[in-house]
């Protein structure tokens, strides 16, 4: 069990587009600076906002999300990730009331909010409206069963119009309180690319940009009351889900650079704790894999971007290729899929030589493709289980493949839509689903007793 006092704030939006990421971590900073410890989390399967957290932090954030664990596992991982922390900053992800498919209040922000019991700062976006957004705000108010929302942000606001605001917000809506404004600022913080939000490292002058937005919320926002509210949360209570670990362990070699960075921290930090010892690795600039590896993560990324560096890494590639045509162990996920391939399309249109493990080509699409949460279902036994195991996953790409894999079923949760994916080759499985592995933990097991296996053969014959 975990359990305790764990002071924790979630900042929720009325829409996406709100300002979430930019508030979010300019309040981490704003903490900071005030000589507080925060732990960051995001709802949801997001990769690119928890950099951004990480960036502000220097730590780790995690991901919550309803949709790939249930709910005493999602509070464990609360409770672990807060473990130390002064407060917990969560940060939402759409819509507050946004979930599956549109519709649905399941894997939305207001579930996790109701799940934690975390008290909510709903930030409001007031371009173009002033009093119109008190029956906006209350409208989220009265329609909310858990009654979590309990404070207001006011997003591009002037300093003028914000005390009467401030004061009219408060008379007609009694039950929340408006903890401050954040002004039009000159210039967007935070640009994006067809993926989303662009990574830390690729905005100019970031750390500086952070700490001159953590002086204005410092001056605009109330950091005290927000620290109060925050202790107003209950304590935790969730469960962790039973884990069998090795004997003894195995060496996992991880990808880890700029074309290979989509990873959720709970994954690596439960395969740590099952007994891999993580080996990470540059596909761009190292020239072969970590030596005696027993298995290898290729994780998702921008590989897209880098198709000319990876393509002229020719050892790296040769190197994957032997190792995987070797009897190596190896899950790629979304970007580590599109390395695989023969060839991968650049934005230009250009084909570029990859490691050619599989025969197919990777090629950019004008829209996403297949994307959202799906629960994949395994026609047949893979390194991740048995043939009929079932697995949340998600999937987010404009790159598409000739050659998908059909050796298991991905169905979305909503609707009935449903297709074919995964190649599946014994000691291979790759495909464009991202797993989260707290959402089967037997799958992370059975891989590292794949693994585990290798290793055995490999000593014997070594």
């Amino acid at each position: 069990m975990a359990d305790g006092n764990s002071p924790r704030l979630l900042l929720a939006a009325v829409g996406s587009g709100s300002g979430k990421t930019m508030i979010t971590c300019g309040l981490l900073a704003a903490f900071k600076e005030r000589g507080l410890k925060p732990a960051a989390f995001k709802c949801g399967p997001d990769y690119i906002d928890t950099m951004f957290h990480k960036r502000v932090l220097g730590l780790e954030s995690g991901n919550l999300d309803s949709f790939f664990t249930d709910r005493e596992t999602l509070c464990h991982l609360l409770a672990q990730g807060a473990e130390g922390a002064d407060l917990s900053v969560i940060e939402g992800v759409m819509g507050y009331f946004d979930g599956l498919g549109g519709i649905s209040g399941r894997a939305s922000t207001s579930e996790v909010a109701a799940w934690t019991k975390s008290p909510v700062a709903l930030i409001v976006n007031c371009r173009g409206m002033s009093r119109s957004v008190v029956p906006l705000i209350r409208g989220f108010v009265d329609y909310e069963e858990s009654k979590q929302i309990q404070g207001i942000i006011l997003n591009q606001v002037s300093p003028m119009l914000y005390p009467a605001l401030k004061e009219l917000i408060e008379k007609e809506i009694p039950v929340v309180k408006v903890y401050g404004y954040v002004p039009t600022l000159p210039e967007g913080l935070f640009e994006s690319r067809h993926l989303g939000l662009k990574r830390p490292e690729e905005i100019p002058d970031l750390e500086q940009k952070l700490l001159e937005l953590a002086g204005i919320l410092s001056d605009t926002v109330d950091l005290s009351g927000l620290t109060a509210l925050a202790q107003t949360a209950p304590a935790l209570t969730g469960k962790r889900p039973a884990i069998h670990p090795l004997s003894r362990p195995v060496r996992l070699a991880v990808t880890k650079d700029e074309a290979f960075d989509f990873y959720y921290k709970e994954n690596l930090e439960l395969l740590e704790e099952l007994g891999a010892e993580l080996v990470f690795f540059s596909p761009l600039k190292d020239m072969e894999l970590p030596k005696e590896a027993d298995g290898l993560l290729l994780c998702g990324g921008y590989p897209e971007l880098y198709t000319e560096e990876l393509s002229e890494n020719v050892s790296m590639r040769k190197s994957v290729k032997s190792a995987i045509e070797g009897g190596l162990p190896c899950l790629a996920e979304c970007g580590g899929f599109l390395y695989l391939h023969r060839t991968l399309e650049d934005p230009e249109g250009r084909d570029w030589p990859m490691a050619g493990v599989l025969p197919g080509k990777a090629f950019r699409t004008p829209k996403l493709s297949r994307f959202g949460y799906v629960t994949l279902t395994a026609g047949e036994d893979s390194i991740l289980g048995r043939a009929g195991s079932t697995f949340p996953g998600h999937e987010f790409h404009y790159w598409d493949s000739t050659e998908n894999g059909d050796s298991f079923l991905a169905e979305k949760p909503t609707g009935k839509r449903s297709w074919r994916c995964m190649i599946n080759r014994g000691n291979l499985l790759a495909g464009f689903p991202h797993f989260y592995f707290y959402g089967n933990v037997g799958a992370a097991e059975h891989f590292l007793s794949v693994c585990k296996r290798y290793q055995k053969d490999r000593r014997r014959s070594g």
